[in-house]
């Protein structure tokens, strides 16, 4: 019998993969058929696989831990912001900055500076700018707001991840194994599951079918805080 989530799953389109042209081999597992040319993940697979990651996310929230939602492609961003706010967690949805996890301390050098840049108009030297040099500093000082906003308060490393795309964020996901730091991943049929901790395979390209997803890691972050 077909329940709620598989259900929802299905309109949100998490079943749809990529082109069986562009599959990945170790997805065989997670995978049910393919129809004109595309892939149709298991969505009896994803489930199993979104109650561990489910599971994994609410004991580290009832520790208190600190999450890091990550998801650059324009699909994700608006949904992983508001996801890691929704939670009083992390997250970069713009682009991810090279040692971002591996090379912190040059990331709070530029935390710093973008704290100097928003009270640029409070530094004594102020006065003496041009227009030009003002206008310069503010547009370096938006992409660094882009960037870092959703990390500026981490204070450190995170103790996990949630990244939206094995492939998209794959520098990412090789900076938190770096550090040990576990990965919770939505992973399309284009990507290599075994490569994360918690792969949640389904689609990583539709709105719907992150929010989805998004929505139930949520809930469970949140519900094990109240526990």
């Amino acid at each position: 019998m077909i329940n709620e989530l598989i259900t929802e799953m299905v309109e949100a389109g998490v079943h749809f993969g990529h082109q069986t042209r562009k599959w990945h081999p170790n997805m065989k597992k997670y995978l049910l058929a393919d129809k004109n040319g595309i892939h149709i993940i298991n969505l009896e697979e994803t489930e199993k696989c979104l109650d561990k990651a489910c599971e994994f996310l609410a004991d580290l929230s009832r520790r208190g831990k600190k999450i890091l939602f990550v998801g650059c492609k324009r699909q994700a961003q608006e949904a992983v912001k508001e996801a890691a706010e929704a939670t009083e967690q992390y997250y970069v949805n713009h682009r991810w900055l090279g040692g971002m996890l591996t090379n912190m301390a040059t990331i709070k050098k530029s935390i710093a500076r973008l704290d100097w840049l928003e009270n640029l108009d409070k530094q004594p030297e102020f006065k003496s700018m041009s227009k030009k040099e003002i206008a310069a500093l503010d547009r370096e000082r938006a992409k660094l707001s882009r960037n870092l906003q959703g990390i500026r308060n981490m204070g450190g490393s995170p103790d996990a991840m949630v990244a939206i795309g094995a492939d998209h964020e794959d520098i990412a996901i090789r900076e938190a194994h770096r550090l040990n730091i576990p990965v919770v991943v939505l992973t399309d049929s284009n990507a290599n599951p075994d490569a994360v901790d918690y792969p949640i395979p389904g689609n990583d390209d539709a709105v719907r079918s992150i929010r989805l997803i998004l929505s139930r890691l949520v809930a469970a972050i949140n519900g094990a805080k109240q526990a």
